[in-house]
């Protein structure tokens, strides 16, 4: 009977769930919602129930799944499956290992959201099987893993690979949600995209396609401005340049510690495409040491949605077979 790795995603929305064969292929995906009521209690019931009826569903024994491989949002005590703190999920050391290993009856790995998809990316995706490899994800925030010698960096307390926290803005940056000023989050992610196009709309008058979608619109998106960059209108021009810039600048500067074969680009503004890639090439070799730069190729991520499931199945296959 061929075994079957269960990849887990956490998110603040929604629980993707996946079997996926030994080769890293989705054998079935579903996903259900995530209730975040009562501080996240009813979490790890509602996963267990969901494998339990895919199971029925498929007239598949449970026997045939190895274990579970979960990536959840927030920093996690490697050494017991502990999440240090996801502030979504109002969770605060919350023991997701045990609780899921209890309702489940399976053995479970634990990981961070972000590192997982690194994984996944790696495994199956942009990554190519590159085992020296940095996987930066541009949504909402701007979330990372960093893969070393085929090893996720996890570092003296959970919190290996916070790209998002890279300072790129040391004077005069915006505040970030952690506290600090000029993260490389409050520029890359497609909330600092909007919140820099938005300030340059009203501080200028400068005429074209951005203007006039926010003239309608009353405001734009992070793919509005790629869209009119694509048009060559000039702010948009101007706020690629200074995202890139700046995007550049920190991957080179972690590429030139690491020393890295791939940079993979994912998260929601990845779709922007090419222009994003060119763009933070230029700057990275600029930036970055001329050997190191050679190495590293720079590329859009190719499993979307897909790479935290993947990337939760490589933590069964990895971990939990022998």
């Amino acid at each position: 009977m061929e075994k079957w790795l269960v990849g887990v995603d956490l998110g603040g929305t929604t629980v993707k769930l996946a079997f996926v064969n030994i080769y890293g292929e989705i054998i079935h995906k579903w996903e259900i919602p995530t209730d975040r009521s009562e501080q996240g209690k009813n979490i790890t019931t509602d996963i267990a129930k969901a494998i339990d009826e895919k199971l029925r569903e498929l007239d598949e024994s449970k026997s045939r799944l190895v274990g579970i491989g979960i990536g959840a949002p927030g920093p996690v005590n490697m050494a017991n499956g502990e999440i240090y703190e996801a502030v979504n999920l109002g969770w605060k050391n919350y023991p997701l290992k045990d609780r899921l290993e209890v309702e489940t009856n399976l053995p479970v790995v634990v990981d961070n959201d972000a590192n997982i998809a690194a994984l996944g990316e790696m495994w199956k995706g942009a990554g190519g099987g590159a085992k020296n490899l940095i996987c930066v994800t541009l949504g909402t925030g701007v979330g990372g893993g960093i893969i070393v010698n085929g090893h996720i960096v996890h570092g003296a307390n959970g919190a290996g690979g916070e790209i998002g926290h890279i300072t790129s803005v040391p004077e005069g940056g915006a505040r970030c949600n952690c506290g600090k000023t000029g993260c490389l989050e409050t520029v890359a992610s497609a909330t600092g995209i909007v919140r820099i196009a938005t300030e340059k709309l009203t501080q200028t008058n400068v005429e074209g396609v951005l203007r006039t979608i926010y003239n309608e619109q009353g405001k734009v998106t992070a793919k509005d401005v790629f869209d009119a960059a694509k048009e060559q209108d000039a702010l948009a021009l101007e706020i690629v340049d200074y995202v890139t810039f700046h995007l550049g600048l920190a991957l080179a500067n972690l590429a030139n510690g690491l020393n890295p074969e791939k940079i993979v680009i994912g998260g929601g503004v990845s779709k922007a495409g090419s222009i994003l890639v060119e763009n933070v090439q230029t700057y990275f070799k600029r930036f970055a040491f001329p050997r190191v730069a050679e190495a590293a190729d720079i590329a859009i991520a190719t499993l979307g949605n897909d790479a935290g499931v993947i990337g939760g199945a490589w933590l069964v296959k990895t971990k939990l077979m022998s």
